[in-house]
């Protein structure tokens, strides 16, 4: 188990003790420009410097508009250094969502890198931003209050796939337990070579992937956006030797280069989270690229990583895993009570990875932190007698038909196996008498799309008839949160209306 006082106080520590030890080794690639842990570190003080002299207190939140790159994660570390909140917003947020951030985390002042986002430079137009040593820097805000709580180190607003985003209040100390860890499961060492395609202004983008990447004294390769041609040439030409993604992600690459094709590279590990990950999606991977496909559970509020697959066992199941060391999971019935090993209860978590809280939201932090330091994920699973634990659903999701219990995840899982089928959405919709009917949401392979008729045998033959879909609906793509997950309160609005 990680010995927690071993861990730095701050994650400003992280380029610095790097930078001590092997100055010289790459910490960052970025747009083809390689910074050493030497220049990291120089680059993090030159930020902390210029948000001092903009006015930033310990206490104060600082708000980033940025996608991936090297300014984004040097002013995380800055932010740090001073003793403020950094308050990372991915810029492809709409105004109104960007602006309801600012304004409910009582930001002192907001920050855009213009130059690597045409949706970041917008942001700061609206603003009234102007130019201050390479960024665009927001007016600031005299009303803001600093927080006397000087052990959190990032205030992450969730996706808001279900409903409106909340500030998860991440310590110090938890991002730096989980960035620990995480590098530690996978065996990261300092050749290692990680792709930075997951958004870093998301918590698993974040900590698993950067804090994680360079707690290890490893190269991570930054990029501002998904693409699948992007990842072939990453994976193919770059020497990755780890890869890290949302499950749409390798979907997406699958259906650029083809069901049939072998990808030869240099990776010894990849991992998929952040979303269910379906059995035909997993085997299909791993024959693409030849390693296993390993798969983890985690939510923004545990910072994120509550569990994960042994590099020295990957399952040919979807399991996400056991608990990883020194985090505890408890699988709990309506009645409060732990079930059985096999059955599916609420996922109850406990361990130094958890969130403070919900900024600014009392009565939502009661609901989710119960007595005995556990946290309610809203995720329901089962866990096998080893451990291993199954996410089959969030509470929240799911839909009772004919008085039966459907959980969506199911009939995603069985449409996903489809060949001509990307990813799917299952959501609920409210009919007579309380009723619920279930809706899918389908995203074709777009070389050979299925009919519909095609996806209703393929659900009959797997599915028992409470649980196929009463409707689906082709779409040419799920509307999707910047990091990839699908945005359900969408696609439930718009099942309403159908």
């Amino acid at each position: 188990m990680l010995d927690l006082s071993a861990l730095p106080a701050r994650i400003d520590a992280i380029p610095n003790d790097a930078a001590a030890r092997t100055p010289d080794a790459p910490a960052l690639v970025d747009a083809g420009r390689t910074l050493t842990y030497a220049d990291l570190a120089a680059l993090v003080d030159r930020r902390a410097g210029q948000l001092r002299a903009l006015g930033v207190r310990p206490g104060d939140r600082v708000l980033l508009a940025s996608e991936n790159c090297a300014d984004q994660v040097a002013l995380i570390f800055a932010a740090a250094a001073v003793g403020a909140w950094i308050v990372n917003v991915n810029p492809r947020l709409t105004a109104p969502e960007l602006e309801a951030i600012r304004t409910h985390s009582g930001a002192r002042i907001a920050l855009y890198t213009a130059a690597v986002s045409p949706e970041a430079a917008a942001h700061a137009a609206r603003a009234g931003a102007t130019p201050d040593d390479g960024l665009m820097v927001g007016p600031l805000n005299a009303a803001a209050v600093p927080e006397t709580d000087d052990e959190i180190a990032a205030l992450v607003y969730t996706t808001g796939t279900t409903g409106t985003p909340k500030g998860v209040m991440l310590s110090h100390r938890s991002l730096l337990f989980v960035a620990a860890v995480s590098s530690r499961l996978r065996g990261l060492n300092p050749a290692d070579r990680a792709w930075g395609v997951l958004p870093i202004s998301h918590v698993y983008g974040l900590t698993s992937v950067m804090l994680g990447t360079l707690s290890a004294g490893a190269c991570l390769h930054l990029a501002p956006r998904f693409t699948p041609e992007a990842m072939l040439a990453a994976i193919r030409d770059d020497g990755l030797s780890i890869v890290q993604g949302v499950p749409a992600m390798y979907a997406r690459l699958l259906e650029h280069v083809g069901a049939d094709a072998r990808l030869p590279s240099r990776l010894r590990f990849a991992y998929a989270g952040g979303a269910p990950l379906d059995p035909a999606l997993k085997a299909a991977v791993e024959r693409l690229l030849g390693v296993p496909l390993h798969n983890g559970y985690g939510l923004s509020e545990a910072a994120p990583t509550v569990s994960q697959t042994r590099l020295d066992a990957p399952r040919a199941d979807t399991s996400v895993g056991q608990a990883i060391p020194g985090v505890e999971v408890r699988v709990v019935g309506k009645d409060g009570q732990d079930v059985a090993d096999g059955d599916a209860g609420e996922l109850w978590v406990r361990g130094p990875n958890l969130m403070r809280g919900y900024y600014r939201d009392p009565d939502a932090t009661a609901a989710a932190l119960r007595p005995g330091g556990w946290l309610n994920t809203g995720d329901m699973a089962r866990r096998d007698a080893d451990g291993a634990l199954f996410i089959v659903g969030r509470t929240k999701e799911l839909i009772i038909r004919s008085g039966f219990n459907v959980f969506p995840l199911e009939v995603e899982t069985a449409l996903n196996a489809h060949p001509c089928v990307t990813q799917s959405a299952v959501v609920g919709r409210t009919v007579a008498d309380g009723n619920e009917e279930v809706i899918a949401f389908v995203q074709p392979d777009p070389r050979r799309t299925p009919s519909v008729a095609e996806l209703r045998a393929w659900a009959a033959a797997r599915l028992a008839p409470y649980k196929r879909p009463a409707r689906i609906v082709m779409m040419d793509a799920l509307p999707a949160a910047a990091n990839g997950k699908v945005l359900k309160h969408i696609l439930k609005g718009m099942a309403a209306r159908l």
